[in-house]
């Protein structure tokens, strides 16, 4: 299998205020959200980070994206560095997080037009794309109503397409199904194994043990920004579920924390 995804040795520290210190209950100014953090992804899997909420999944996630910049490490993705070559990178990948909030003013027909014109797409291509990811997901009867009108699930459904809006190779969602009924949710995890099915590269971040052992067949298990284990499901799980799994990893940090 080709390395798609190459994250080597990752860090990244947040300062902390003093009302972040109070709630916390902390004297420490400084937050390691990030700490040496290296794994790979392959061409063609869905690669699944799993963590609880807090331990530096979205960090990662943002400096694989080129939204932050990391302080020491790299990430390599399709063998274009996100501290050398940003540009590069934002081409080769797509990005979905629930921090993506959209306009409620303008309307999906609107917005997806827009993301296109920043990815330097022909309109006829936009059109095409646009026709194709409206119809999977039952927005062409809402092209036109403004976001603000629509549900919940309508809105994550139309963040999903503007991501993939030029159709790229790499997709990083970022809890794709967080917050969504049971219908959308499974819309969203069906997509996810349509892409893979279609070669491409699929990184889920999530604290959901069924989605992970649904769609994903590698895992990485981050605790407190670390990697704590990174194997194929099979063998995570080879005598054990997911959930035993992950809280006995949990439990023994926390043991050796005490």
């Amino acid at each position: 299998m080709r390395e798609i995804l190459v994250v080597k040795d990752l860090k990244k520290t947040f300062r902390i205020s003093a009302k972040q210190q109070k709630l916390e209950r902390t004297k420490e100014k400084v937050k390691i959200a990030v700490n040496g953090l290296s794994f790979v992804s392959y061409e063609g899997e869905i690669f699944g980070l799993l963590g609880p909420n807090g331990a530096g999944k979205t960090t990662t996630l943002r400096m694989i994206a080129t939204l932050i910049v990391p302080e020491s490490g790299d990430v390599f993705v399709d063998g274009s560095s996100v501290c050398k070559e940003p540009d590069v990178v934002r081409s080769k990948i797509g990005f979905l997080t629930s921090e993506l909030k959209l306009e409620e003013f303008f309307t999906p027909n609107y917005l997806f037009d827009f993301f296109g014109q920043l990815h330097g797409m022909e309109k006829s291509l936009v059109e095409q794309r646009k026709a194709k990811l409206f119809e999977r997901f039952g927005i062409t009867k809402f092209a036109e109503v403004k976001v603000s009108e629509l549900s919940t699930g309508m809105k994550q459904k139309v963040s999903l397409v503007i991501s993939i809006v030029h159709d790229p190779d790499i997709i990083i969602f970022d809890e794709p199904t967080n917050g969504l009924d049971v219908l959308t949710a499974k819309v969203v995890t069906d997509f996810l194994m349509e892409l893979k099915n279609q070669g491409k590269t699929v990184i889920v971040s999530t604290h959901i043990f069924s989605l992970v052992e649904k769609i994903c067949d590698r895992v990485g298990i981050i605790i407190d920004g670390t990697m704590a284990l990174c194997d194929t499901l099979s063998n995570v799980t080879r005598e054990k579920c997911l959930e035993d799994v992950f809280f006995d990893i949990y439990a023994e940090r926390a043991g050796e924390a005490s």
